[in-house]
């Protein structure tokens, strides 16, 4: 009998909190937010119908209670609940407590989750559903010399990954057999902390590989549908960064084969909801099951924009026991969709967690495009919105559908470009690099490209973006803009003869810049004219005022998009993952700055500083302790993850400053040195 919904309580917090929300309000169901003492203003909160308070800042206290998610159901007299993904989502003691109270859980059933979420169990299932698995041991090692024998009979390189892992949580590779036992140790130790369980297992470690998942849709009557793929390959550490769908790689026959593997793992488990299968799949096309997550996964936007389904909706379908509304054969994938995860983290310092308070927000627009191509932005932030330490640092999930998949490209580093945030720092450089890299452009994917294409990291300030050379040119032109805006107020002098000098010591590069007619502008670089000009866009409001975020124009007529912004005497550019600063000068004053003394930097290697903001949770030593270069000092706790500070040289803590519990800035000293 069918069961209609009439009111969802979201079990988790931000974007898809408000992502559940939209569709639950398109179909008529009212819905419930919960949230935590630093969640009380939050997007989710204000958005939903009803909003219920259930614990304090951090997770356990809030999100992860199962009583207190219980107590504001009755409260509120909802009849279903949706988790989301991440906290409760995977979680069958919850879906039990939800069961016994009478309440749906949008989401599979106790079974699926308990086998799946056991990477042993399932691939035990799987081989017997008749799902291609990874060579290796299925049984948990009970020592590092049983894994060092297991090894054996694989062969090197293996992956000594934690049976309840996830998120990159206890894996390692052993690329040789030396490397196994203290693999395995560490692998152990890590998944022992991080889950409370320290089984590990071994397996084949595929070389080249990409992360390929299917998504499944399957109701209670029998019907199980797959929608295609997602390429889920450019990762950071096991995080997923990009995702693209369809993937550029395989072939329709192992698109097929691959979607019945993963519908025939489903039927095995006696799925229902919204599920991933994901594989590895090596440079033949030879596809190998890696796990199933039992619910929605972040990437989910994707599939939805080239099948034009609502997961959402189908998930709550399935929830209220009706057929699925479409069969395999109904399922068409058109045009190309990729989503890039925006995250408050700075690239430029090793990407630690930005947080704090978002003063200025602008997404890029989502009109429709000549060519049909257009943006979807799924976030729980807006301006005055908090970045906490507390959670998962994700700002936004950027998404960009076209007909071809150069055009979804080409669309996403426009809207990229367009892409405002200010308070915290974005990984929106790192993303313009990565979509602007031939590699991506070409298809040629693995899970390793990030450490193959950026083995030491990323700087904005330094990376050299497929147009940075004319960054001077449009802050010349920005500022020779602004000058007659001024001008024209006051009366002062217009731009005719000027400088661009590259803030932070960068070395001093002479234009000679004049007015070429209409918004156009003449700079002569290095014995090389340029015209600089407004790109008239049609349908989009191309002209450039002071104030503005984006300057779309031409460089000789070839189109460039570039972020724009004021800091000062100076114009902060960005594009294609290249961020400059530059002053504009007269060149008489320009002259005079460059013989300007510059301040010495302050001698910090006295102190030990937080890098981030965060929790202190451990100092490790005591005054008057000696340390060696390398040795842990401390442990900052940071959104989910724990940080440990090492010293930097050899010396003798003076004075521990800090104590365990405070909430510390970035910069904050922790301990001095004598």
């Amino acid at each position: 009998m069918n069961k209609a919904i009439k009111k969802i309580l979201i079990a988790n917090r931000g974007e898809i909190a408000c992502r559940v929300i939209r569709t639950a309000r398109r179909l008529g169901i009212r819905t419930v937010a919960v949230y935590s003492d630093a969640d009380a203003q939050a997007l989710h909160v204000r958005h939903a119908d009803e909003a219920v308070h259930i614990g304090g800042n951090a997770s356990a206290d809030s999100y992860l209670r199962i009583d207190a998610i219980l107590e504001a159901v009755r409260q509120t007299g909802a009849d279903a609940v949706h988790p989301g993904f991440g906290f409760l989502s995977e979680n069958s003691r919850f879906a039990q407590a939800l069961a016994e109270a009478g309440i749906t859980f949008i989401g599979p059933g106790i079974r699926a989750i308990e086998v799946m979420g056991d990477k042993i169990e399932s691939k035990k299932l799987a081989e017997s559903a008749g799902v291609s698995t990874v060579p290796g041991n299925p049984n948990a090692m009970a020592s590092a010399d049983e894994a060092y024998v297991a090894a054996q009979e694989i062969g090197c390189p293996v992956m000594l990954k934690a049976s309840a892992g996830g998120g990159g949580k206890g894996m390692r590779v052993a690329s040789t057999l030396e490397a196994v036992r203290d693999g395995f140790i560490a692998a152990q130790n890590e998944a022992r902390n991080a889950f409370g369980d320290d089984r590990v297992f071994v397996e084949k470690f595929i070389e080249q590989p990409r992360h390929i998942e299917i998504q499944v849709i399957a109701d209670a009557h029998g019907n199980r549908v797959y929608l295609g793929e997602r390429e889920c390959s450019i990762q950071r550490r096991h995080q997923k960064v990009i995702e693209e769908a369809p993937s550029s790689f395989i072939s329709e026959t192992t698109r097929q084969a691959m979607g019945e593997q993963a519908v025939a793992l489903a039927s095995a488990v006696d799925y229902r909801s919204a599920g991933t299968v994901e594989f590895i799949v090596d440079a033949q096309e030879n596809f190998y099951f890696l796990e199933m997550n039992t619910r929605l996964q972040v990437e989910h936007p994707v599939t939805e924009c080239i099948t034009g389904v609502d997961l959402v909706e189908l998930m709550i379908v399935v929830a209220e026991d009706r057929l699925l509304p479409i069969r395999q054969d109904d399922v068409k994938m058109n045009g190309w969709s990729f989503e890039a995860r925006v995250y408050a983290e700075d690239p430029d310092r090793g990407f630690l967690p930005s947080t704090g308070r978002i003063t200025h927000y602008s997404p890029p627009d989502t009109l429709v495009s000549e060519s049909g191509a257009y943006t979807r932005v799924d976030t729980g932030i807006d301006a005055g919105g908090e970045i906490s330490m507390f959670y998962d640092p994700m700002i936004a999930k950027l998404v960009t559908w076209a007909p071809t998949r150069k055009q979804a490209i080409e669309h996403m580093q426009q809207a990229i470009d367009a892409y405002r945030i200010r308070g915290v720092q974005s990984n929106l450089p790192f993303l313009a690099a990565l979509f602007a890299h031939p590699a991506l452009h070409a298809g040629e994917l693995t899970t390793r490209f990030i450490d193959d294409h950026f083995p030491d990291g990323f700087d904005s300030r330094v990376h050299q973006g497929t147009a940075y050379e004319i960054l001077p040119l449009i802050a010349a032109w920005v500022e020779w803009r602004t000058r007659l805006r001024d001008q024209k107020a006051v009366h002062s002098p217009l731009v005719t003869r000027s400088s661009v000098m590259a803030a932070m010591g960068q070395d001093q590069e002479s234009l000679d810049a004049g007015e070429n007619g209409g918004e156009s502008l003449s700079v002569l670089s290095a014995d090389v004219r340029y015209d600089v000009s407004l790109n008239k866009l049609t349908g989009v409001d191309a002209d450039w005022e002071p104030g503005n975020w984006l300057f779309r124009g031409t460089v000789d007529g070839i189109s460039v998009n570039v972020g724009v912004e004021r800091r000062g005497h100076r114009w902060r550019l960005s594009q294609g993952g290249s961020v400059r600063d530059y002053m504009v000068l007269d060149s008489h004053v320009a002259d005079l700055m460059y013989h300007m003394p510059v301040r010495e930097s302050q001698d910090l290697s006295r102190y030990l500083l937080s890098p981030m903001p965060g929790l202190l949770m451990k100092v490790l030593v005591e005054e008057g302790d000696s340390v060696i270069a390398g040795q842990d000092l401390a442990v900052i706790e940071a959104m989910k993850m724990e940080n440990t500070l090492t010293a930097s040289v050899n010396g003798t803590v003076s004075k521990v400053i800090a104590s365990i519990g405070d909430s510390l800035a970035v910069d904050a000293v922790i301990i001095e040195f004598e």
